[in-house]
């Protein structure tokens, strides 16, 4: 209510909207003094009206200069002297003053009834103010700690998960040196089948043939070359592999050093309280937004590094095993190749040994010919030799009796018979000599013969030794199983 006018004649009207009580130095002057009657406007602008005590907070209110003048006249025009104050009428009924004082004791009231209420409102608002406060407090402390939590567990992931890639990177790194080791190791096998073929280009003449033993080297070549491509082709996606799963781990201890620093600070957080040290004031943090994620783009990253490593690690393991296989394969490729290359130099060998063992049979029947042959030119010869005294003999005996005188001169039987014998003796000279001939150009077949057999002799034993001396022995330095395949 909102009391307008004397003390006396109170009149009141509906109550203001505002929450504000004069101050009690301004309503205490009003009980100690009292106006005299004054018949004023409601309207009228008292300067102890309520309002007046809002704007003039705990000044005394008093009465304008025009009011105090109308007031004098009011009185000038009702004093009495005190010799007719019997005969005065009084401002006031008796019912006046106790319904003052009934206003009076209501107002009193209903100001105690209205502070009391706003004590007991304040009170209560305090209270429920307080258990807010603590409520919120203890919200925010029991977030904080299911962050903590949250935070523990993406820790033990990621721990985890380093873990797991720390061991993939080690086991992918022995099998990348093993790798290195096994494709150092084809590099003795190339330079021995390289040699093997540089050797057995010093064959000479008909030995220079395109056998099996060559094939075979050809191919073991080509068989070692593509197992070192294979090789280098693995171990560049190793050498890649080793560098994505490095990454990863990079990710991952950036991203647990990061949950190391936020679970610090949300514990530091989590154990402040109202009696802490070091907490103050930060005007306006609250309007501020320093965060660059949410909750489930904050779970999704973490969640995604590690899938990514996960990834990475299956994709590590598959390129191990690869490997392994690969290693595998190309130790079992070599090897049989190898093999493969021995026969045909063993069978090559024994073939060209059998080949050698006969053209020295041959060598040595044509030798024991030549000189066979040659024992019969100089039997021929001695033959022919030993038919020129009978020659002689009959032609001399012809001619001696050619000069026989005259009729002595007579065709008889000698003369048949040394003519006969001349001429059987010729024929025999004749075939001699023809025999002779023949010995002779078989002689020199039979030395032909001979030579090409020394020569091939030789180019069968210049092989021999290429593919017996030269070149198996360098094969018998082929590297192992296990170090074929990078264990030593």
């Amino acid at each position: 209510m909102e009391l307008i006018g004397s003390t006396q004649m109170a009149t009141y009207t509906r109550p203001k909207t505002s929450h504000f009580l004069p101050a009690i130095s301004t309503t205490a002057s009003s009980y100690r003094s009292h106006q005299p009657a004054l018949t004023l406007n409601q309207n009228s602008n008292m300067p102890w009206r309520t309002n007046s005590y809002f704007r003039s907070g705990s000044a005394i209110p008093s009465v304008s200069a025009l009011q105090r003048e109308n007031l004098d006249l009011v009185r000038a025009k009702t004093m009495f002297y005190p010799s007719n104050r019997t005969a005065l009428s009084t401002r006031y009924m008796p019912e006046d003053w106790f319904k003052s004082n009934h206003s009076n004791y209501r107002e009193s009231e209903s100001s105690r009834n209205s502070a009391e209420r706003l004590r007991r409102d304040t009170i209560r608002m305090i209270q429920d103010k307080d258990q807010l406060t603590r409520r919120t407090q203890d919200t925010t402390s029991k977030n904080i700690g299911e962050r903590l939590n949250d935070i523990s567990f993406w820790r033990s992931e990621l721990n985890h998960e380093i873990d797991n890639m720390v061991t993939e990177i080690s086991a992918l790194t022995d099998v990348k040196r093993r790798l290195e080791r096994a494709l150092a190791e084809t590099e003795g096998p190339l330079q021995v089948s390289q040699e093997c073929l540089f050797h057995r280009e010093k064959r000479m003449s008909i030995d220079l043939v395109h056998d099996d033993v060559e094939k075979d080297l050809i191919k073991e070549v080509e068989v070692i070359k593509s197992c070192q491509e294979r090789m280098r082709r693995h171990l560049d996606r190793a050498i890649a592999q080793l560098a994505s799963n490095r990454a990863a781990q990079h990710e991952l201890e950036r991203d647990l050093s990061d949950k190391v620093t936020a679970q610090r600070i949300d514990d530091r957080c989590h154990h402040l309280r109202n009696t802490s040290d070091g907490i103050s004031y930060y005007r306006g943090i609250d309007r501020m937004d320093p965060s660059i994620s949410l909750p489930d783009s904050w779970s999704k990253f973490t969640d995604d590094n590690i899938l990514h490593s996960q990834s990475e690690r299956a994709a590590s393991h598959k390129l191990r095993d690869e490997i392994e296989i690969l290693l595998n394969a190309t130790s079992n490729e070599m090897w049989n190749q190898f093999n493969s290359v021995n026969v045909s130099f063993t069978n090559r060998i024994s073939e060209m040994a059998d080949t050698k063992n006969n053209l020295q049979t041959h060598l040595a029947k044509t030798l024991q010919e030549i000189f066979q042959t040659e024992m019969l030119i100089e039997a021929l010869k001695k033959a022919i030799r030993d038919k020129e005294n009978p020659l002689k003999v009959a032609q001399t005996r012809l001619e001696e009796r050619s000069r026989r005188p005259n009729v002595e001169l007579c065709r008889d039987n000698p003369h048949h018979r040394l003519v006969t014998e001349v001429r059987v003796i010729e024929d025999t000279i004749h075939k001699l000599r023809e025999r002779l001939m023949e010995a002779e150009n078989t002689l020199q077949t039979l030395v032909k013969t001979k030579v090409a057999l020394e020569h091939d002799l030789s180019i069968k034993a210049n092989s021999l030794f290429l593919d017996q001396e030269k070149c198996m022995s360098m094969r018998k330095s082929f590297p192992s199983t296990p170090r074929l395949v990078g264990y030593t």
